[in-house]
């Protein structure tokens, strides 16, 4: 599969895809868990009740066990990044590294304040145990905060200097704070909560639709649910920044995004399709859609894909479907909430149809395959390149022979770790028996 001419490129591109999809959803969980269980506590402080310190408890158990096995995929991944791709990590690890650094000082606060959290039940008084978790929210945030900054100086690389082949003047904080990061990493924070929140309740829904309507049940299930339906408006809402900022400095990529092969004015909005040709077919058009979406107009100028040469051209229908993929979903799991929402402005309870805890099943499910879908749409959307127009990822890839070894014990090593984490969160099952 992986012999001949240019094998290294495609190993480390399968081996940088399946770490990346892998370590995303735990790294999510790393960041959203936490909230989610420290609201628990909150609300069992504020109530008075054990229900809610329990339930934190519980989950902060299953928490430790991703923790432990996000370190690993992390671990990981690090070292991928200059093994992998050594080319970009000599020549642009000065001008985008300062990220990777911050990262690694956010998860060592993080580990701390997790071993102090986990230890401190019955041995802190209830309110300086609730605030031993503040450090392990921030930090979880913040670590994701920063691997996002050094991807948004890949999409939009600042701080630097090109003479001559040769990186000059590097500024690590220009680079650091380039225009993508603000939308990008407000978008992946947001997106970590809405999958944590789908999910864990996913989880507990399941155990409501078998029967178990206790009290603990009802808190697992509506504390998650209700977290992630009050952030998915807001991640609609960054998308959309994100869809104009892409526009402006990324046109190719919103051009494989929306699957338009020419530079048209007033373009329409498509809904799937697949480019056959170099034409869209099967797609459902939506007259001026796209020139609307991005202006308010009708007659706006979108650049096509045939705006650059045909080898700076991301593959088009795979960037467009996943696209259109993760705004389907976002779409669905927006109703999902509103469903939730009816229901409790009118009676507060759930909704009485087990259509709704079936649908919030598959929430969990979907966030995630969202989640896929929009880092598929950011990273193949800027191929051909690992830095946009500096370096073609081609020119980044390790040359040394053997590569496509590593890819056969990372899928060894990920199949481990996967059954690993499955059957230890199971034989834990936190709550979802009780």
């Amino acid at each position: 599969m992986l012999a001949g001419a240019g094998s290294n490129l495609l190993a480390a591109r399968y081996q940088m895809a399946l770490s990346l999809g892998w370590h995303i959803v735990v790294a999510c969980l790393g960041v959203g868990f936490p909230i989610v269980i420290l609201i628990a506590e909150g609300l069992g402080l504020r109530r008075g009740d054990t229900v809610h310190r329990e339930l934190a408890r519980r989950w902060s158990q299953a928490a430790a066990v991703l923790f432990a096995v996000g370190a690993v995929s992390g671990t990981i991944l690090s070292f991928e990044m200059g093994i992998l791709w050594p080319q970009l990590m000599g020549g642009y690890g000065a001008v985008f590294g300062l990220p990777f650094a911050l990262e690694g000082f956010a998860f060592f606060i993080e580990a701390i304040f997790i071993g102090i959290y986990l230890y401190g039940w019955n041995r802190l008084s209830p309110v300086r145990h609730l605030l031993t978790g503040v450090p392990v929210i921030v930090a979880g945030v913040l670590s994701a905060f920063f691997v996002v900054c050094a991807n948004a100086w890949m999409n939009d690389p600042q701080g630097f200097r090109l003479v001559g082949g040769r990186v000059l003047d590097p500024d690590p904080i220009a680079a650091m704070f380039n225009p993508a990061t603000p939308v990008q990493s407000a978008h992946m924070i947001l997106a970590a909560i809405m999958v944590t929140g789908y999910l864990v309740a996913g989880v507990h829904a399941l155990g409501l639709l078998r029967g178990r309507r206790g009290p603990v049940q009802r808190a697992a299930f509506l504390i998650p649910f209700t977290l992630a339906a009050l952030f998915t408006p807001a991640q609609i809402v960054v998308g959309d920044v994100a869809a104009r900022y892409v526009a402006e400095r990324q046109p190719v990529k919103l051009a494989a995004m929306e699957a338009q092969p020419t530079t048209e004015i007033g373009p329409d909005e498509h809904v799937g399709g697949v480019v056959v040709g170099g034409k869209l077919r099967y797609a459902i058009p939506i007259p001026h859609g796209l020139s609307l979406l991005l202006t308010g107009r009708t007659d706006t100028r979108v650049p096509g894909l045939d705006a650059v040469p045909a080898d700076q051209r991301p593959p088009v229908n795979v960037v467009h479907l996943a696209f259109d993929l993760m705004v389907g979903i976002g779409t669905g799991l927006l109703v999902l909430g509103g469903w939730l929402g009816l229901s409790w402005g009118r009676r507060r309870d759930l909704p009485r149809s087990r259509w709704f805890l079936r649908a919030a099943v598959l929430a969990g499910p979907a966030a995630v395959a969202a989640l896929e879908a929009g880092w598929v749409t950011t990273e193949v959307g800027r191929q051909p390149w690992i830095v946009y127009r500096v370096m073609r990822t081609a020119d980044a890839v390790n040359t040394a022979p053997g590569l496509a070894v590593g890819l056969f014990v990372l899928i060894a090593v990920y199949t481990v770790l996967t059954v690993s984490t499955v059957y230890v969160l199971r034989r834990q099952g936190p709550v979802a028996r009780s």
